[in-house]
């Protein structure tokens, strides 16, 4: 199963392993990761899952969506590496991916 590592504002990493075709998120809501909450179930109507993807996996991250984007523009701390984890889905060449939750989450 591919290996995800999420790290806090405070530098505390959680490394977790998330199956295939789930979302970041539901990866993150399963192993009770403080500061990812995901109210909206993973629908992209909310920022409640708010992270930054390093530069060197936002390819295979993928882009923002339009509704992403839109979402993201009522989150705090929206930076150029701003994504919503609900909208990143798990497969094996996400294997290894660091996400940093947003400051705002905690």
């Amino acid at each position: 199963m591919p290996r995800v590592t999420f790290i806090e504002p405070n530098g505390t990493e959680h490394p977790v392993e998330i199956a295939n075709g789930y979302s970041v998120m539901e990866g993150a809501l399963n192993n009770s990761i403080r500061g990812i909450d995901g109210d909206c179930g993973g629908n992209c109507a909310c920022g409640t899952c708010h992270v930054y993807v390093a530069a060197e996996w936002r390819e295979r991250t993928g882009r923002q969506s339009e509704m992403e984007h839109d979402m993201l523009e009522f989150a705090e701390g929206v930076r150029e590496d701003s994504r919503l984890c609900c909208q990143i889905e798990m497969s094996d060449t996400l294997d290894g991916l660091v996400v940093h939750i947003a400051d705002s989450q905690h």
